[in-house]
């Protein structure tokens, strides 16, 4: 308080002298005394005081509402209008220049010092809503966004220049408007009409977005890809007043997408082709050596029968060349039964009742010679209580002897070779377990390609054993086609493929 200066303006000189004793008795500073409508003007511009008291019947051409508005025109300064006339006309013309007071001669100390706290207390809190409005006002017109706000009834009260670009409408035409009438909006695919969501936020209370593909439809008829967002205004209530919507054009955002979209596309085909061409490549190189291999070996056999001294000599050359011709013909048969699944969305299924204690027994029994051979032994694990399997059994017998030939190909001799089955009637839906362990391991590295087509394990201990490629690719189309699912792990030592089968007796009926 004793910071404040106050101008006083009044022309009785003892009144003034008195009133300047009362401000200073407050604690007010009282710089200057003015006695007139154009002295109090010059002073109020030297001076700067916090507080004007005016009174109103001066000498001169000028009164005091006179010098209280051409004071109001260079100055921000509350006013207060002392005087002892309160007739209508008066109160009137002094309502215009919107004083912080006005107090009737004569008053009392206290109603004076009331009244000038009022007025400090109103003007400073005045300002600092006029400093927060420009600001707000500031901020609302340089953000990128268009803001447009409304009324409890939804029509417009603010619209800034963005918002103004973007639907067409200058703010003092949109102003009192309905929401909806500005701010157009429709779906962009069937062009229907959108709730306004200022009309939403108002009945509902609570933040709205709008939907995907909504256009703004502007007072030209173009038509905005845009994205938005409305909030309720509340005042310290909690009681809404009206609604701010916020919007922005995402036309250079769709595109960034589209162009993203075909990018990722481009990118995906350039893929694809490079992998077609590793795969025509892998084709190649397996043909010339797969293919190549047995022919060449024929041939020698061939110039080998034609030297033959013996009958057992060429017998010995012809089952070496049938075995080469099984070999030619196994490739073949894999290249074309992995086209098949390839080209064919969906192969049909022949849904067998599969009674795996028999059916297993009699799938193993063509390898049962061959791990003897190779000093391999083959273990079976099969619980007495195995359910009824319905399946396709060709299918079936094809995967097991896949991974059955891989695991005494790659299992070096003395190895061990485990076929496991279990039903699991825990998980949804219940399911049949088949694993095929054996005891080779194969790099962790390799395990994510293990099923791809052509692809062979490098160069290790026990898996450089040549081959085509194609027999893991195999069964993992085959499981696809039974609606299955087969995974495989390698560690300490030993590799297991894991095969889970789920009955297909109702869906194949």
């Amino acid at each position: 308080m004793t910071n404040t200066s106050i101008l006083v303006v009044e022309d009785e000189a003892i009144v003034a002298k008195d009133l300047q004793n009362r401000l200073k008795k407050f604690g007010y500073m009282v710089p200057a005394i003015a006695s007139s409508g154009q002295e109090a003007i010059k002073k109020a511009l030297e001076i700067r005081p916090d507080l004007v008291l005016m009174d109103i019947r001066l000498k001169g051409q000028m009164d005091g509402i006179q010098a209280a508005e051409e004071i109001n025109k260079y100055l921000d300064i509350p006013i207060i209008y002392l005087t002892a006339y309160a007739d209508d006309h008066t109160l009137e013309r002094a309502k215009i220049t919107e004083p912080f007071g006005y107090l009737l001669k004569p008053f009392k100390e206290r109603e004076l010092q009331t009244n000038i706290e009022i007025a400090l207390t109103k003007h400073r809190l005045e300002k600092q809503l006029k400093i927060s409005q420009k600001w707000l006002n500031t901020l609302l017109k340089s953000i990128s966004d268009g803001v447009i706000a409304s009324d409890i009834q939804e029509s417009v009260t603010f619209m800034n220049t963005v918002a103004e670009n973007l639907t067409g409408w200058k703010q003092e035409e949109a102003f009192g408007k309905n929401s909806s009438e500005i701010f157009n909006i429709a779906n962009a695919e069937t062009h229907n009409p959108i709730e306004s969501p200022i009309k939403k936020v108002l009945q509902d209370g609570a933040i709205v977005g709008l939907p995907i593909e909504t256009i703004l439809i502007t007072r030209n008829g173009i038509e905005i890809p845009i994205d938005d967002s409305a909030a309720p205004i509340k005042d310290d209530k909690d009681n809404i007043t009206g609604a701010v919507l916020i919007f922005r054009d995402i036309t250079e955002r769709k595109k960034a997408i589209e162009a993203r979209k075909k990018q990722i596309e481009q990118e995906q085909l350039v893929a694809q082709l490079e992998e077609l061409n590793q795969l025509k490549n892998d084709f190649l190189n397996l043909v010339s050596h797969e293919l190549r291999s047995p022919l060449s070996n024929m041939k020698v056999m061939i110039q080998m029968l034609q030297l033959s001294a013996t009958p057992e000599e060429a017998q010995r050359y012809l089952e070496l060349m049938e075995a080469e011709c099984d070999r030619e013909m196994d490739l073949i048969n894999d290249l074309l039964d992995l086209q098949r699944l390839q080209t064919s969305s969906s192969l049909p299924l022949t849904c067998d009742a599969v009674v795996l204690q028999q059916w297993l027994l009699w799938a193993i029994e063509p390898f049962q010679a061959r791990v003897q051979e190779r000093q391999q032994t083959l273990k079976l694990n099969l619980p007495l209580n195995l359910p009824t399997l319905f399946s396709d059994s060709n299918s079936l017998e094809r995967i097991l002897a896949e991974l059955l030939n891989n695991a005494c190909k790659y299992t070096p001799a003395g190895g061990e070779i485990i076929l496991s089955v279990y039903h699991n009637s825990s998980q949804s839906p219940p399911a049949t377990i088949i694993t095929v362990s054996n005891s080779a391991e194969i790099p962790a590295a390799a395990l994510p390609r293990i099923f791809e087509k052509f692809y062979r394990v490098p160069n290790t201990d026990f898996w450089n054993q040549g081959g085509t490629g194609l027999g893991l690719a195999i069964v993992k189309k085959l499981v696809e086609q039974l609606q299955a699912s087969i995974q495989v792990e390698s560690s300490d030592g030993w590799t297991t493929f894991t095969l889970a089968l789920t009955d297909l007796g109702n869906s194949n009926q």
